[in-house]
């Protein structure tokens, strides 16, 4: 008895030294660092000193070195999948996070109709931004965590999966994400880079293209703070012999007309099926599904790819693998065609008016994905619950006409307390003027990797 405890004290005692080291700035070795993922996983290492170790790394940074050794120690600290059975290239995307973000629904089942296969690991919502399996989590019966042979099935049934880490795939990031979530740690790129691409590099890529978003409602706020990011993704990528291609595109505005997991995933359906689409969310989505398309040898240059996914989104194949890929994973067979009979509605919706019609000239993103949030659309703590139902459907955009019959948006929410607390931070997040601000720039703001 006595010589567990001794040991119990002397692991305790090895994590707090190597939190004190990064606290005073001193490097990591890459066994220090595999030695604490281990203990991530294990349970060894307590929430405190896993939030410890985030917040010391948040104001301390790490070296490239060190970056990539927690890259590859989180990648190895579950199963890494093989694809060598599949008769086409294993494909992926990943945001950096931003408000409004759906691509992903989008993308995965158009790269699938391209002839890409596409096994997605995506995360929950951090801080302000909104998560793509949170999204997917509000479709009924969908399984966004399941065992790796039905993950395999379902990419096999419909060219793309998307899921959340099971306990096989990079399970010390699943632990750590969730502690940077609610610990005001988000934001340190060492940690970001090593978090996105121990997933990725677990799931078994040929290429990955990566969306790294810029503005007031992005992690990386400046275009500076955004290249640094990418380059620090990339730097690693190359050393873990991935093929990568970043494109950084703008999130000074929400991403689409909706805002919200249940309300996103129907606008996603919307571009899928023909309905509707907003101009922005389609411009980033094309971008990064063509590079992914020639980074995986499926098309020889950007406008073939082009081509291809509007062949994809035109012929309905993209809104059939979507369909395929929600029922290989429990959700309804026919959700593409029947979405409001599925998708949760919220009691309350109410009209935001502006306090003056004119022309919205700006958005603060960040302050309209902090009010999903407290709507109940994320988390502030990581045992909080997600409402799939509340958020923001119909949000105007830059240069968009407002007034008492243009409402700025329509908040979804569940009390009418909420909803005008909704509605009084969405006005001060939103700057309206009597000029218009000219033509609206592409989203699409700089491409950086590998030469085309």
């Amino acid at each position: 008895m006595g010589g567990r405890v001794r040991g119990r004290v002397t692991a305790r005692a090895t994590t707090a030294e190597l939190i004190r080291r990064k606290r005073d700035g001193a490097p990591l070795t890459e066994a220090q660092i595999a030695d604490l993922v281990v203990g991530i996983v294990d349970g060894s290492v307590s929430d405190g000193q896993v939030a410890a170790f985030a917040m010391a790394v948040y104001f301390r940074g790490m070296s490239r070195e060190e970056c990539a050794a927690l890259t590859r120690a989180m990648r190895h600290s579950g199963v890494v999948l093989d694809w060598s059975d599949l008769d086409g290239p294993i494909l992926d995307k990943h945001s950096t996070g931003g408000v409004g973000d759906k691509v992903s629904l989008i993308l995965a089942p158009v790269v699938a109709a391209c002839g890409g296969f596409v096994p997605m690991i995506s995360g929950r919502g951090l801080g302000h931004t909104g998560g793509t399996l949170d999204k997917l989590g509000s479709i009924p019966g969908y399984d966004t965590v399941p065992g790796l042979d039905r993950f395999r099935a379902a990419v096999r049934a419909a060219g793309c999966a998307i899921v959340g880490q099971t306990a096989d795939l990079a399970p010390a990031d699943r632990r750590l994400y969730a502690i940077r979530d609610v610990t005001a740690t988000v934001e340190s790129i060492p940690l970001i880079t090593a978090s996105i691409l121990s997933k990725k590099l677990a799931a078994g890529l040929d290429a990955l293209v990566m969306d790294v978003k810029v503005g007031s409602g992005a992690f990386a706020p400046s275009l500076e703070s955004a290249t640094e990011l990418t380059e620090s993704l990339l730097s690693v990528a190359a050393d873990a012999g991935l093929p990568t291609v970043a494109v950084l595109t703008d999130m000074s505005w929400a991403l689409g007309h909706h805002v919200g997991n249940a309300l996103e995933v129907r606008e996603a359906i919307d571009v899928l099926t023909g309905r509707r689409h907003d101009t922005r969310l389609y411009t980033v989505t094309l971008a990064l599904a063509c590079e992914l398309l020639v980074l995986g040898g499926l098309a020889g240059d950007t406008a073939t790819a082009a081509a291809l996914v509007e062949k994809a989104l035109a012929s309905g194949a993209a809104a059939e693998r979507f369909g395929r890929m929600v029922a290989a994973l429990g959700g309804p067979r026919n959700l593409v065609e029947c979405p409001d009979r599925y998708l949760a509605g919220a009691p309350v919706e109410l009209a935001v008016a502006p306090e003056v019609a004119g022309v919205i000239t700006r958005m603060d993103a960040r302050a309209v994905g902090l009010l999903v949030v407290q709507l109940g659309g994320g988390r502030q703590r990581v045992q909080d619950a997600i409402d799939p139902a509340v958020g923001l459907a119909e949000v105007r955009g830059p240069g968009e006409a407002v007034g008492r019959d243009r409402p700025i948006a329509l908040v979804h929410a569940r009390s009418t307390a909420d909803a005008e607390t909704a509605a009084a931070t969405l006005r001060r997040a939103v700057t309206v003027s009597d000029e218009p601000i000219g033509a609206t720039p592409s989203p699409v703001l700089r491409r950086m990797g590998a030469a085309r």
